[in-house]
């Protein structure tokens, strides 16, 4: 036991995938420590900040702030949710979905609101839209809620112990913070994503996870494999053909059309990531299966099997004590490809929008759905989504350097 785990520590491929690994592990463990704040709640969503700014968390509602003239702070909000760009594209639409253009006065703006509130329909099939279009003016839409409206903003916080929201606040829709005043002002090396949430604490958030769905889902996956590849490699005969025919059966179905089937029939409010991973382990034990019942025929007419059996052991005594530890290494590689696997498909499914509820924490695949809604590739907000992507190729790298380097150290035809 010394020799073997001396040599996977003197495995290079091991030890510098363990190390990214452990290091992603200690930033998520540590990140919340060193900066309890809850994803920002920033009053103006629909833009995307740029990263290395300072802005103010939503508890410092009591800070200072700089009024400016109503009338004049009115013009300016407008002027910029509603540039004449959007106007003319707001009177596009409206003459698509068929408003004479003689009705619609570009430069009346409470008139073109009017219009827009009575007529607007995310699902109307306006002749020529093409989808990044439509998208735009959903984006469109959802800035220009509200815009005339000269009530007060509430603003809110969850309770630290109940954790429901109360009010710690109002801002006037001209109110504007002076954020060098602020004292409890936060610095953004991610900036935010389009909801106006930090993208640094949402990305540890999803971090964690995706990898509790990895774990999840590997887990599942691993032990249905292990234990169905045990009875059909040991046993054999009808058993064996039994299983067999349902591992083939869904080696012919694509594990990810599967998937999507069913995640989809499951419905949105119901699945949750601990119900996304059981999915996914659900779906993706058949190579795990084929594998380990070619490794257990290999084994089940050795000279110490066939000595235990004469002895008379039980089934499960020859399969746990004379079977299993000579497969032991390749379960815990099997183990860790299935977790990655898991990562990589719950990413898949949420970016099809098959993913968890969007209502509770984040994922890495739903931080990359959000970026792809709001067109952040194509607007060149590169900090909504590359560091999402650079954390699931950490992830999977680590992953798949352990696994090769616990394959050199355990099969011997790969050693040097």
């Amino acid at each position: 036991m010394k020799h073997t785990l001396r040599q996977i520590f003197h495995s290079g491929k091991f030890v510098f995938g363990f190390s990214i690994f452990v290091a992603i592990l200690l930033i998520v463990i540590i990140y919340p420590l060193l900066f309890p704040y809850p994803p920002l709640a920033i009053i103006s969503q629909g833009t995307f900040f740029e990263p290395g700014i300072y802005v103010n968390v939503y508890d410092s509602v009591n800070a200072p702030k700089h009024i400016l003239n109503l009338e004049d702070a009115n013009v300016k909000r407008i002027a910029s949710k509603l540039d004449q760009e959007a106007r003319l594209a707001m009177r596009d639409w409206l003459v698509g979905y068929g408003i004479p253009e003689a009705e619609i006065d570009i430069e009346d703006t409470p008139k073109l609101l009017e219009l827009w509130e009575t007529h607007y329909d995310p699902k109307a099939n306006i002749p020529g839209m093409t989808n990044a279009k439509r998208n735009y003016f959903i984006r469109l839409n959802s800035s220009l809620k509200g815009l005339l409206s000269t009530e007060d903003l509430i603003v809110a916080a969850k309770n630290a112990e109940t954790g429901a929201l109360e009010e710690k606040g109002t801002l006037m829709p001209a109110d504007y913070v002076n954020v060098k005043e602020v004292a409890n002002v936060r610095f953004l090396p991610l900036g935010t994503d389009n909801f106006g949430r930090d993208v640094l604490t949402e990305l540890v958030r999803a971090t964690q996870v995706s990898l509790l769905i990895g774990l999840v889902a590997g887990s599942i996956a691993t032990l249905i494999g292990l234990t169905l590849g045990l009875l059909s490699g040991y046993i054999g005969g009808i058993v064996d053909d039994i299983i067999m025919f349902f591992t083939n059966l869904f080696t012919v179905i694509p594990g990810f059309v599967m998937l999507i089937l069913i995640s989809f029939s499951i419905g949105q409010d119901k699945r949750g990531a601990v119900t996304v991973a059981v999915v996914i382990g659900l779906t993706s034990w058949v190579w795990t299966t084929r594998a380990v019942r070619a490794q257990v025929m290999s084994l089940r007419n050795r000279d110490h099997v066939n000595l235990s059996k004469l002895s008379g052991h039980s089934l499960v005594h020859i399969i746990l004590n004379d079977i299993l530890p000579y497969i032991a290494s390749y379960v815990v590689m099997a183990l860790i490809l299935q977790i990655s696997s898991g990562i990589l498909a719950e990413a898949g499914l949420s970016i099809l929008g098959l993913g968890p509820r969007t209502t509770e924490v984040p994922t890495l695949g739903l931080m990359m759905n959000w970026a792809m809604i709001y067109q952040a590739q194509i607007l060149g907000k590169w900090w909504a989504y590359l560091p999402v992507l650079i954390t699931i190729a950490l992830i999977t790298f680590s992953m798949n350097l352990m696994n090769t380097g616990l394959d050199q150290i355990f099969n011997p035809a790969l050693r040097d």
